[in-house]
């Protein structure tokens, strides 16, 4: 329980680091972005990140990600990753900065219950099996940069791995491809920043396995320049893969709060991705997803995102996410049971015909 700081009322399910309830967020915006950005300027100087994206005048623009970071010279981008030295951006827009795993399969992604890997849709074409993929193994691709600032982040430790990570070439990593990866998930952080890495390295990994199953998956927030985006997701289509958007609030300020950005791009291309998805229906290529923030994303916010995805494609598979309390929400409870449920009784009367609750171990 806490006060929020605009209009002194009590709330259950309030954070007290941001200290403002989603109400006020919706009927007061500028005063609670204005508390927000203090929030978000101090998380992000605590890991030596810009609070906001630069925009210098003649510096060097960045073109992978939303921000559109214009970087002075000796300035690093919001990423934290791309920096103008000497008038160039270093390391090269093919590098990226990422830790990987091998994740055995089926695995807990956010598409498990949909994908070739967990249900062996798209066999013989996509999966081994008819069946989850035992014995395979997912090769996990954890990026440690990140277009967003979510004040919620559930794997926010990314920004203390980046600072020790050196920049990687899509070649070197060929190796890792043994015969028993039949997937690559990118993930992270977000995949957003480092785009053309994942676009050259997934090409590289299919022509090595050519003739294999190997799927390209990506989890992301979409918060990247469009032309990347088609072309990540021809090798998704191609590959028997998913692109998993993660849309975290419809309300365009209460998602700045939380996030630090605008949801418009992100929409827009899920919007763009929706109309291609017929050329392969199944596995779906496209599923979305939603993190249900106790006292911030419930079922108003739920009900207007399953709107807009049903007004797209009813079929696209929708997941909502049981929240965890991390980074700076770390005072929020986990999700409650009956919410989950009620957000998922509101995405299904919104017109989808595919919903799921995931993560339902850590509802209350």
């Amino acid at each position: 329980m806490g006060v929020c700081r605009l209009c002194g009322k009590e709330h259950l399910e309030i954070s007290s680091e941001l200290g403002v309830c989603a109400q006020c967020i919706k009927v007061s915006p500028k005063e609670a972005l204005n508390l927000s950005n203090i929030i978000h300027k101090i998380s992000r100087e605590r890991f030596q990140l810009p609070s906001r994206p630069p925009k210098t005048k003649g510096g060097i623009r960045c073109t992978i990600c939303g921000n559109g970071c214009i970087i002075g010279e000796g300035e690093v981008g919001y990423c934290g990753f791309r920096k103008n030295s000497n008038g160039s951006l270093v390391p090269e827009l093919a590098l990226g900065n990422f830790s990987f795993y091998y994740d055995p399969l089926p695995t807990n992604c956010v598409a498990d219950w949909i994908c070739p890997g967990g249900t062996g849709t798209g066999y013989p074409k996509y999966a081994h099996r008819k069946g989850p993929e035992y014995g395979y193994e997912n090769l996990a691709v954890f990026f440690h940069t990140c277009s967003f600032n979510c004040l919620f982040c559930q794997n926010w430790h990314f920004k203390e791995e980046r600072k020790h990570q050196r920049a990687v070439k899509p070649h070197d990593l060929e190796s890792i491809l043994h015969e028993n990866v039949s997937c690559i998930c990118y993930f992270g952080g977000d995949p957003s920043t480092q785009m053309p890495f994942t676009i050259e390295f997934s090409r590289l990994a299919m022509e090595k396995k050519k003739g294999k199953i190997l799927r390209i998956c990506y989890e992301t927030n979409g918060y990247m320049k469009e032309e990347l985006l088609t072309q990540a997701f021809e090798l998704v289509l191609e590959s028997g893969g998913c692109i998993k958007f993660d849309l975290k609030a419809w309300d365009e300020t209460l998602h700045r709060v939380l996030t630090g950005q605008s949801n418009k791009l992100t929409l827009r291309n899920f919007a763009k991705l929706s109309e291609k998805i017929n050329q392969r229906p199944e596995p779906p290529p496209l599923v979305a997803s939603t993190l249900l923030i106790p006292g911030y994303v419930t079922e108003e916010e739920v009900s207007n995102i399953a709107e807009f995805i049903a007004s797209l494609n009813p079929n696209i598979p929708y997941s909502l996410l049981a929240f965890y309390p991390q980074f700076y929400f770390y005072d929020l409870p986990t999700t409650k049971r009956e919410t989950a449920f009620k957000c998922r009784d509101a995405a299904i009367n919104a017109g989808l015909k595919n919903v799921r609750i995931g993560n339902i171990h850590l509802l209350r």
